[in-house]
């Protein structure tokens, strides 16, 4: 009904729900308190100590090195998959799609225990290269659906047009379709680079003595750390988070 706050009503709730607790864990990073459990004014100090722990930007390289190097690999093996099935109306194809939707649906206790018990049947031991691996298996997938959406919208002429130019397949590539799937794979890559740093239970699974990962190391300092400073770490890592899927809305507004 015009005029009617139950939409406004409702849009709060929503805002409220998905919103406060994280309103509440940044408030408590700034916090002088030293547990957290009451307020005693603004603080940096949370911060600044952040800042000297080495365990924890010790974790943090070996996340930055998973996730750049998994969304890396994601985003070639995901814009492929995407081609091939694309291309090809095959029943291979079509069960190559069932099988790069199927991560997507699956839950990550089950995924980080299958490939738990893959390392250990093929003898891989565990360590950064292993979190690759699992990454990879869980972020193709993402790249894979966000270029198929680009791809369905693609115009096959332009391809068309390039090759009765004259260009080559390699040129018609590199100077057609992947210029206009550039927007489409910058933001299924993004998608991964976002999930690979915020990953806790797949990487929990497949981590080894000496591949701590940023999420794996929040979990163990909840046990033995301070609250604020947690809440610190969690912070910028929150702010990590939503300035990769904030370019992310922006690159789909300009592929639409």
């Amino acid at each position: 009904m015009k005029g009617s706050r139950f939409p406004l009503l409702v849009t709060a709730a929503v805002i409220a729900f998905f919103y406060l607790p994280i309103l509440v864990l940044v408030v408590n990073s700034f916090n002088a308190s030293r547990f957290g459990s009451t307020w005693q004014g603004w603080s940096l100090h949370w911060y600044a100590r952040l800042a000297a722990e080495r365990e924890v930007w010790a974790a943090l390289r070996i996340t930055l090195i998973v996730a750049v190097s998994a969304t890396a690999a994601s985003a070639v093996l995901g814009t492929t998959a995407a081609l091939a099935i694309h291309r090809y109306a095959t029943r291979l194809q079509r069960l190559h799609s069932v099988l790069i939707s199927v991560p997507l649906v699956m839950p990550e206790i089950l995924v980080g225990m299958s490939l738990l018990l893959f390392f250990a049947t093929i003898g891989l031991e565990l360590g950064i290269f292993s979190i690759f691996l699992a990454h990879v298996t869980f972020s193709l997938s993402f790249v894979a659906m966000v270029v198929l959406g680009r791809l369905q919208g693609f115009d096959e002429s332009l391809l068309e047009a390039a090759r009765d130019l004259g260009a080559s397949w390699w040129t018609t590539t590199w100077r057609v379709l992947l210029p206009m799937l550039a927007p489409g794979i910058a933001t299924g890559a993004l998608l991964a680079f976002t999930l690979s740093i915020d990953d806790f239970v797949i990487t929990f699974f497949v981590a080894g003595p000496g591949a701590t990962t940023l999420p794996i190391r929040i979990y163990s300092m909840i046990k033995h750390g301070s609250p604020p400073l947690i809440s610190a770490l969690s912070t910028l890592l929150l702010v990590v988070t939503f300035v990769a899927v904030w370019l992310s809305q922006r690159l789909m507004e300009r592929r639409g």
